[in-house]
């Protein structure tokens, strides 16, 4: 078995394109804030840029300057790859392969340097991560409970409801922490998204812990993000 931190979150998506990495970036920050010393893992990125002889991962670097760049970008993101396609199809576009015991192991460097470490996933629990596998055995090998970054628009009560399903039925069960509704762009004229909110709330287990607006810089409500790494059910230090 791996070396791996004690404590963790695993962030996830409804879809791809819905600021997974933007919300990320803002649990980081609120964590880093509150003193602890994060580690940041991204276990593969595809559509990466080239910066001299090496590709980057611009994720990755929004993820590494979040937590005050800890480590190094290698640490961060291991393996990186440059076609906008699912990592195994990616490397395979450069003749390379994809290694998917360093998806997990590579978080190993973390397990001596932080107090809990976040992961990004690559869009949702079933999208593709190698020949067979999903991004969904990536965290089930991790272990670490789940935040599920939702679109705020018509249409995300079904799309969140089935990423929270498939948590449920994946091999022995995903346990979810909680869901960040995330106002990802400003659609007119869309009504749901005042009442979105409530109705998930209304027909999920895991408790929706914010709402972001477009282009919040940090989250209205106090979560305590170490607490859900713990497996802990208090979601807030302001509750009653």
């Amino acid at each position: 078995m791996f070396k791996k931190p004690p404590h963790g979150l695993f962030i996830t998506a409804t879809d791809t394109e819905v600021g997974k990495t933007y919300v990320t970036t803002l649990i980081v920050k609120s964590l880093v804030a509150s003193g602890a010393r994060v580690g940041v893992y991204k276990p593969s990125a595809a559509d990466c840029v080239s910066d001299g002889r090496q590709l980057i991962s611009e994720d990755a670097v929004a993820l590494w300057e979040a937590a005050g760049r800890p480590l190094n970008l290698d640490a961060v993101c291991p393996q990186r790859f440059r076609a906008p396609l699912a990592p195994h199809l990616s490397a395979k576009s450069e003749g390379r392969e994809l290694d998917t015991d360093l998806l997990r192991t590579g978080i190993s460097v973390w397990a001596e340097e932080c107090d809990i470490v976040i992961v990004e996933g690559a869009g949702g629990l079933m999208s593709p991560i190698s020949e067979d596998e999903y991004v969904a055995d990536i965290a089930f090998d991790l272990g670490y409970p789940l935040i599920i970054v939702a679109p705020n628009l018509l249409g995300v009560i079904n799309q969140t409801l089935q990423t929270l399903i498939t948590a449920s039925c994946f091999r022995e069960g995903l346990d979810v922490a909680g869901i960040i509704l995330n106002d990802s762009q400003v659609f007119e004229g869309d009504m749901s998204v005042e009442s979105n909110q409530q109705e998930i709330a209304s027909r999920s287990i895991a408790p929706v812990l914010s709402r972001l607006r477009f282009n919040a810089q940090e989250f209205e409500e106090d979560i305590d993000w170490m607490s859900l790494a713990e497996g802990s059910k208090v979601v807030s230090k302001s509750e009653p």
